[in-house]
């Protein structure tokens, strides 16, 4: 297995440690700053997620760059983007920090577009990820490490970048989908 691939691993084991940070509740009183207050869970929480994200790009550049982008890669690395996305979601609507309508919009999105990719392969044809696509995604990792770190540092501005953050990321999940599907109609049949 080469390094791209591993590093495509090691982002999908980060994500049951990651969960388990966010939805089993430690005893240990949590960090203040004036009126901030964090979990210790959602601060190791969020270095993971950090963490598993940053490597997203990584595994792909190496890959390319090493010239061994394989098809195991090409299987593992969005399905490790679907789960490190989709179980921080649920997570968050787990520990009311994020409305589910949120979270089903945006994984249901995921899969929509894993799914039209799905009848692309069979049709021979490989989907690359749309400017739209990336920007989706770095809207939503900002937005998820903002809510995992309760609005820090806007909130001592009494700006609700939180909010911000949701709203933008719906916008753009929806946008990408449909742009996927309006760019891909021949797909789909029609019979």
């Amino acid at each position: 297995m080469n390094l791209a691939n591993r590093i495509t691993l090691a982002r999908i084991f980060l994500v049951p440690i990651m969960t388990f940070f966010l939805l089993v509740k430690l005893d240990v009183d949590p960090l203040t700053i004036g009126n901030y207050s964090i979990t210790w869970n959602q601060v190791f929480a969020t270095l993971l997620f950090i963490i598993a994200a940053s490597t997203d790009g990584l595994d792909g550049y190496i890959a390319r760059k090493r010239k061994i982008v394989t098809n195991l890669g090409k299987l593992l690395d969005p399905l490790a983007d679907k789960l490190l996305v989709a179980a921080v979601l649920i997570s968050l609507v787990e520990i009311d920090k994020l409305d589910a309508w949120v979270a089903i919009i945006i994984i249901s999105r995921e899969w929509a577009v894993t799914g039209l990719r799905q009848v692309a392969l069979l049709d021979g044809t490989v989907m690359a990820a749309s400017k739209w696509g990336k920007w989706k995604t770095a809207v939503q990792i900002t937005m998820i490490i903002v809510i995992l770190l309760n609005n820090f540092p806007f909130n001592f501005i009494d700006l609700q970048m939180d909010v911000v953050t949701i709203w933008a990321a719906v916008a753009i999940t929806v946008y990408s989908g449909i742009d996927y599907f309006v760019k891909n109609k021949n797909l789909i049949p029609v019979d």
